[in-house]
């Protein structure tokens, strides 16, 4: 893995302005202002709401707080995806700050998943890093780790602490040079509008020939819509870490930089907003 920690930094350290609105459903006291907090796109909306949550019991009878959960525009927010990829699918064109409502009530058992503990973020995300290891190097890297790189990885991405999680890692993002990347490349790609909710599928960063794959590669082989890049980037935008990479760029080389804590690629095609 070639040393470009700036990349790496820069994804880590995203943040995205978020005012989060009590749902107008709520019994509560008396009113209560808005929350705003700068959400880390790498984390999970378990790990960083606290203060929120905080904010709005205290206006409501204990009675009447049951499990929170996240709504934007009518579209129950899926815990178990990081925040960034909520953003992108959901809010990539909208203005800032993301408008978040939050509900205590009425939880949409049949469109997201139950989270009563942080001990269910934890094994949500560890699980993520063994299927993407499995993928990479047949599981050896992940098995190889002691129990305490495991709790490392999770506390660093819980503290958000990038050196802390970084330390480990980095093995997680090495292999042996004359391979030329990875066994297959861990992604997930979401579309809003399609029903599916996402498609994976096993895909190498090189050719049988030897030669790089790139992102337009993936997305020609994964996505019926992209028939050329052409009709891609006039129809869709396709967005990683809210940015929209050059369909040139060598898939080895984002999944070394562009992936998320959870050692995935996850990426969004999005219509491009009409005027």
């Amino acid at each position: 893995m070639t040393d470009d920690r700036d990349v790496l930094r820069d994804v880590w350290f995203g943040r995205i302005p978020t005012c989060f609105t009590l749902s107008q459903d709520e019994i509560t006291e008396r009113e209560v202002e808005p929350y705003y907090l700068l959400l880390p796109r790498v984390s999970y909306l378990m790990l960083v709401t606290d203060k929120a949550k905080k904010h709005f019991q205290k206006v409501m009878r204990q009675e009447d707080v049951g499990e929170m959960w996240f709504e934007y525009e009518g579209a129950p927010l899926k815990w178990h995806y990081p925040i960034g990829l909520l953003f992108d699918l959901h809010a990539s064109n909208a203005a800032l700050p993301w408008n978040v409502i939050v509900h205590f009530k009425n939880f949409p058992e049949t469109e997201i998943l139950h989270c009563l503990t942080k001990d269910a973020v934890e094994a949500h995300f560890m699980s993520c890093i063994k299927e993407a290891d499995a993928l990479k190097h047949k599981s050896q890297v992940i098995n190889e780790m002691q129990k305490k790189d495991h709790k490392q990885l999770w506390m660093g991405l819980q503290n958000d602490k990038f050196d802390q999680f970084w330390a480990i890692n980095r093995k997680l993002m090495e292999y042996p040079t004359e391979e030329g990347g990875f066994r297959y490349i861990p992604f997930r790609i979401y579309q809003p509008q399609n029903e599916r909710p996402f498609i994976q599928k096993l895909f190498r960063p090189v050719s049988t020939e030897g030669q790089p794959h790139n992102l337009g590669d993936l997305l020609k082989e994964m996505v019926p819509i992209s028939v050329t890049p052409e009709d891609m980037e006039k129809q869709y935008q396709v967005v990683i870490h809210g940015i929209e990479p050059m369909l040139e760029t060598p898939l080895q080389w984002l999944s070394e930089y562009l992936s998320y804590p959870d050692n995935f690629l996850h990426i969004s095609i999005v219509p491009v907003p009409r005027d």
